[in-house]
């Protein structure tokens, strides 16, 4: 297995010299160039030998590989140090990357964008509600108790990302507006959102996994809090490039990837001491504690055979999202690519995960 690549300049600009020679001569050992796969045609279940593929994944490329799935991919993989969606769809840009690992917000705004994509897996979380990924984060000493008392405050806001969408359909909650509150743009990278906070540059903001255990730990005693929105936040889905999927060889390839990536979510649940002690503890240097505080809240992935009622969801989402920033509407059912649609669940259901 080749080492995880971090994206920059020069990789790009390899990326998209590679591309431009694969359209031109297939895979290496090919005769001939490969027919593109139209977008209706029964996906290939044979992966041609010298298919690569640059998967996007970070947290979830551990359980991969910690759980043996990697092992057994028919295809080689490079594994792309990139996460969330302006980072994946910067390299579906350059064609840099085959696969990438978001929310429910980038799929859309890639096709808003012109970067069109299908979406080939989805996971939820059973109980959603009780096992939310962001709360709403409130400055120390601003009095917030309900959704309602978010109006006339600054409220931090990242456009195109999962945490910028929720902002939107908490107001909707509420019954308030963008203009009921002050936006303030911020990206949601790592904790900045916390310190935002705690500085007072803003006074609301969606804070999610082990920094709303430690913001309310640091902040707490200055009168720091949290409150639950209330809504779903716990879509997670794998996009593609449309580009991508015309290839009938990473078309091939990317199936396997879906079973593997969802076998390795039941690993995580099986081995979760094994996980926690892996990836939280020595990969992303938590406590034991924090480690087993993110894997109570996630609580336990739901990987549906049917994606009729997250289409339906993710209408709803687009919808919102259409009218708050004057994009123009999209419908959901073709965000994915619906050939993939039970690949993942019927992979749990024949079994094989360690």
């Amino acid at each position: 297995m080749k080492s995880p690549i971090i994206l920059d300049r020069r990789a790009f600009l390899s990326a998209t010299l590679g591309a431009v020679a694969l359209g031109v001569t297939a895979c290496a050992g090919d005769d001939a160039p490969r027919a593109a796969l139209a977008a209706g045609a029964p996906l290939p279940e044979s992966v041609p030998k010298g298919t690569t593929l640059v998967v996007g994944d970070k947290e979830h490329q551990k359980a991969i590989q910690f759980s043996g799935e990697a092992e057994k991919f028919t295809f080689e993989v490079e594994w792309a140090n990139i996460s969330g969606g302006p980072q994946t769809l910067e390299a579906f840009r350059a064609d840099a990357l085959d696969i990438g690992a978001v929310a429910d917000i980038p799929p859309i705004h890639s096709h808003w964008t012109n970067i069109p994509t299908k979406i080939v897996a989805s996971r939820f979380r059973q109980d959603p509600l009780n096992h939310a990924i962001y709360r709403l984060g409130v400055a120390p000493g601003v009095a917030v108790a309900t959704l309602a008392d978010i109006r006339g405050k600054k409220v931090a806001y990242s456009p195109g990302q999962a945490q910028g969408a929720l902002v939107l359909r908490v107001l909707h909650k509420a019954g308030l507006t963008k203009e009921d509150v002050e936006l303030v743009e911020l990206p949601s990278t790592g904790d900045v959102y916390a310190t935002a906070l705690a500085s007072h540059q803003v006074e609301v903001a969606p804070i999610g996994g082990v920094q709303v255990k430690r913001y309310e730990t640091k902040y707490g005693r200055e009168g720091a809090t949290t409150i639950a929105h209330g809504l779903r936040d716990d879509p997670g889905h794998l996009y593609v490039p449309v580009t991508v999927l015309a290839d009938p060889a990473k078309a091939a390839a990317i199936r396997e990837y879906v079973q593997a990536w969802a076998r390795a979510w039941r690993w995580r649940e099986a081995n979760p001491e094994e996980w926690i002690e892996r990836y939280y503890v020595k990969d992303q240097g938590l406590s034991a504690e924090d480690g087993r505080w993110l894997v109570e809240n996630a609580g336990v992935a739901d990987i549906p055979a049917s994606w009729t009622e997250a289409i339906a969801r993710h209408q709803e989402t687009i919808d919102l999202l259409a009218k708050a920033t004057g994009n123009r509407k999209l419908r959901a059912e073709d965000l994915y690519d619906r050939r993939y649609e039970s690949v993942a669940a019927d992979a749990l259901a024949a079994g094989g995960a360690r």
